[in-house]
């Protein structure tokens, strides 16, 4: 980070020529007897960021977010739990997938994040529901896709409830991508890594007209990727556009539009070995199951976004947001699955045996559109101010699925010669819905603010749910009817300006999984379910540079799960008993130091399933949550090489259940991550080159273990990856 240091200047009698930032006497507080020539000003140093870098103290640190429904809400004043990843950290870690991202909360997991496939994750040890808990500038988006981070200027994370922000939406958590608006911008980038892929990118931008009434913003890239698992190489293309136009000086439209085309093999996950054992010696590049005739997965996502503000006055505005996100996808995959001698059908067998199933699944079409229309202002009635915002909200979900061909092929072993059998000679049927939801939404919040030190939220959203779901192309639609009220309480107690403490309570509604294949209730949706939350939290900015944020929580909600019975098929997907996760989460993000700028969270959670009437699955930690997790990354800048800044952190998780008895787990790790960010000129432009080494030590580790529909995966993590990049703005 340079520094301009402006040596002592004698003031001329031109009082325009004095530096503006500088703070000298006026003239009539001048003594006559002293003349301008003999006052001198003292030195003053000016610092500034580096060539490329975001400003020192928020390049890893945000200030506000928009993901709890109020537009660029304070952090700090904000009683709920939410982390922040902007720009800068992407890019300093070349992330390339959301699950890259998302490694920098603590509170968050992968839940079921195959190589090809899109990805889910847990938050605070709850999985997510991706037709609800992924936002696009706060707009429901379809969640089954890998969404381009090329044109996102942050992503946020709200842990915990959110039923008052999002409606129907599952009591972990929801992720919200904030995508770049037009600026002035012309960039090029260009990556490689260590296994030879390739990716560019561009970024284009400008604003113009009178005022700079107009923007567009484009952001384009192709990338070819070279697995490290032998023969899942992928390419993916990615383009957005996003314009702003300012009607007038009250009115204001926002349009963003974004498509993205990912064709690659997915990777099936490991299973524990006669539902027991985690494979001792399982190979991270081996694709299970390969066969020559298996076709790629490919996934086509389309994300659109429109909004109109009003600013009626200083204190009242209003805004329509209108969104739809649909993705289509050719489900393909030569598919590893159980073992077929009957000791352990849903488990890979003791000594490693597994099944293959000729998989295809094609035109996957699943679609969220959502209408919103707010008012939002404040009003003062005598001391107390009072920041309103009341609104209506519709959404809706559909899924439509083919009949997919799933038969079984043959069997080979995971520690054996790959062996190639014949496909099936089944052809997919047509395409049948098997969801049409509605919801319907209105919702009001009032924040109280009392003096300098307090305030009250209060708030609730009426949820009107209409749904209707099929099993199978030949059974009748189920209906589901549900009204119900979420209410959110809050008190923000602030008695310093840098610190806020907070305790909150909120609930929320969320749709019921869906049954596994191998359940007597196959495929059937479970009806919605009720969660509570409880938490308390404070957050401190230490001299407006750094800040941290402490909180705790405890979330209950039904337990779903497989249950072990009488059936035919041996178990029945039920909704019985209570799940409580408990934890403690820290984070902090901003400037440590001078030269050290942190990124770094931890999250502590006791996750426990009660009253479920199947005592095998009751009293240990519920599965793929670790005890303990915690990730930490730095930006150090090294002063005697201006420009050169060392990268790095590392990631640890606790072991992890792998199955639902708590009879086999996965060890704990420790990932350590380098890499280093140079910034400069090449002819007379801003370049920044950018190195990143994951996993330096090689490390071989678990990273999810979680379960799909019912069934348990194993994924290993990925194995040490260099990656090189530059961008150049021209």
């Amino acid at each position: 980070m340079p520094h301009i240091v402006l040596a002592q200047a004698v003031v001329d009698a031109r009082p325009a020529a004095a530096p503006a930032s500088a703070s000298a006497p006026s003239d009539a507080a001048t003594p006559a007897a002293t003349t301008a020539s003999d006052k001198a000003l003292p030195a003053v140093t000016v610092t500034a960021p580096g060539a490329g870098s975001a400003t020192t103290a928020d390049r890893y640190r945000a200030r506000t977010s928009s993901i709890t429904g109020s537009d660029d809400a304070p952090l700090r004043d904000t009683p709920a739990s939410v982390t922040v990843m902007t720009s800068a950290l992407i890019a300093d870690q070349q992330a390339k997938r959301l699950s890259d991202v998302l490694r920098n909360d603590a509170s968050v997991g992968n839940a079921y994040a195959p190589v090809g496939y899109y990805e889910d994750f847990t938050i605070r040890g709850f999985p997510i529901d991706l037709a609800s808990a992924i936002k696009v500038n706060g707009m429901a988006a379809s969640g089954e896709q890998q969404f381009g981070l090329e044109n996102k200027e942050r992503v946020e994370v709200l842990n915990g409830l959110a039923g008052i922000e999002s409606g129907v939406v599952a009591p972990g958590g929801i992720v919200n991508f904030v995508t770049k608006r037009p600026e002035n911008v012309q960039s090029v980038t260009v990556g490689t890594d260590s296994r030879g892929s390739t990716s560019a990118a561009v970024d284009l931008g400008r604003r113009f007209g009178q005022d700079n009434a107009f923007g567009f913003r484009v952001n384009a890239a192709q990338e070819n990727t070279h697995s490290y698992v032998d023969g899942a190489n992928g390419r993916r293309t990615f383009g957005s556009v996003a314009l702003d136009w300012n009607l007038t000086p009250r009115a204001s439209l926002q349009l963003d539009a974004e498509f993205q085309q990912l064709t690659q093999k997915s990777v099936s996950g490991y299973q524990l070995l006669g539902g027991t054992v985690v494979p001792s010696a399982a190979s991270t590049s081996k694709l299970l199951g390969t066969q020559p005739w298996a076709k790629p997965t490919t996934t086509d996502a389309l994300n659109l976004n429109g909004r109109f503000d009003y600013q009626f006055n200083d204190d009242w505005r209003a805004y329509v947001a209108v969104s739809r996100s649909r993705t289509m996808i050719d489900d393909n995959v030569a598919f590893a699955y159980g073992n077929s001698d009957g000791s352990s059908p849903y488990f890979f067998g003791t000594n490693g045996d597994f099944d293959v199933y000729d998989f295809r699944s094609p035109g996957e079409y699943r679609r969220n559109d959502e209408v919103r229309s707010a008012l939002v202002g404040s009003v003062n009635t005598g001391p107390v101010r009072h920041d309103l915002s009341v609104g209506i909200d519709i959404q809706r979900r559909i899924v439509s699925m083919s009949t997919a061909v799933n038969d079984y092929v043959g069997s080979e072993n995971i520690y054996g010669p790959d062996l190639t059998f014949d496909p099936s000679p089944n052809q997919a049927g047509p395409s049948y819905p098997q969801l049409d939801a509605w919801q319907y939404g209105v919702f009001a919040t009032d924040k109280v603010s009392i003096g300098p030190h307090w305030q009250v939220l209060g708030g609730g959203r009426e949820v009107f749910l209409r749904q209707r779901s099929w099993s199978d192309i030949d059974t009748a639609a189920t209906h589901t009817d549900r009204t119900t009220f979420l209410p959110q309480l809050a008190v923000v107690y602030k008695p310093i300006t840098p610190v806020s403490v907070y305790a909150s309570y909120s609930r929320a509604l969320s749709l019921g999984s869906q049954a596994p294949f191998r359940a007597t209730n196959a495929y059937a949706f479970l009806p919605p379910l009720m969660s509570t939350q409880f938490e308390g939290g404070v957050k401190y900015d230490w001299r407006e540079a750094l800040s941290v944020g402490l909180s705790v929580f405890t979330i209950n909600k039904p337990f779903e799960f497989a249950a072990p019975d009488d059936s035919a098929a041996g178990y029945t997907f039920v909704q019985h008993g209570t799940q409580r996760n408990t934890g403690v989460e820290l984070n902090v993000s901003g400037r440590a130091s001078r030269d050290l700028t942190l990124n770094g969270s931890l999250a502590a959670i006791r996750a426990r399933a009660s009253g479920t009437g199947t005592a095998d699955y009751e009293g240990h930690q519920v599965i793929n949550v670790p005890a303990l997790r915690a990730t930490i990354y730095g930006d150090y800048a090294v002063h005697p090489l201006p420009g050169l800044h060392l990268l790095g952190g590392v990631v640890f998780s606790g072991s992890k259940t792998a199955n639902e008895e708590g009879t086999a787990s996965v060890p704990a790790y420790f990932v350590f991550n380098v890499g280093a960010r140079y910034e400069t000129r090449i002819g007379g432009h801003r370049t920044t080159i950018r190195l990143a080494v994951d996993n330096l030590f090689n490390k071989y580790y678990w990273q999810d273990a979680g379960e799909q529909q019912g069934d348990a995966y194993l994924f290993l993590g990925a194995p040490r990856t260099a990656r090189l990049s530059l961008t150049y703005d021209f």
